[in-house]
C-alpha cells in the first residue's frame, strides 16, 4: 500500500459515513442499495433516508473515499439515472482501519459487557 492509500489525519467519520463505507464495501452499489444494505447490516436498527444518505455520498465523494463507477447494468435491467458508488483505494484503507478500531473497542467492553446479562 502506498502513502497515498494510507489513510490520513481526519476528523472522525459519522456514523453514517462509516455505515456507507461498510454497506458499499468490496460491491458497486446506488443510493438505494446501499440504504438497504445499511438496514440489513442493522438488523433494521439503522434506517437512513436519502437526504442522509446522499449528502454523506458527497461528502465521501469530495474526501475521495468513494468514486462513481463507470460502468452501468443493462438499462433494460436497471435504471440508467441511477449512479452507482465503489469504494477507493483510500476508501477502503479507512473502512478496513475504523472495523480495526471498533473491533477493538468491542473486545475492550467484551469482558464486562456479556457479565451484564
Amino acid at each position: 500500500m502506498t502513502t497515498a492509500d494510507q489513510p490520513r489525519a481526519t476528523p472522525p467519520l459519522s456514523r453514517t459515513a462509516i455505515h456507507v463505507l461498510l454497506a458499499i464495501g468490496p460491491e458497486e452499489r446506488h443510493g438505494y442499495a446501499i440504504m438497504s444494505e445499511i438496514s440489513r447490516m442493522t438488523d433494521g436498527a439503522v434506517r437512513l433516508g436519502p437526504g442522509g444518505i446522499y449528502t454523506t455520498i458527497r461528502k465521501l465523494l469530495d474526501d475521495g473515499l468513494i468514486e462513481e463507477s463507470d460502468e452501468r447494468p443493462d438499462t433494460e435491467l436497471d435504471d440508467a439515472r441511477r449512479r452507482y458508488y465503489r469504494l477507493s483505494s483510500l476508501g477502503r484503507a479507512v473502512a478496513a482501519s475504523e472495523v480495526r478500531r471498533l473491533n477493538t473497542l468491542v473486545e475492550a467492553a467484551r469482558p464486562w459487557a456479556l457479565e451484564a446479562r
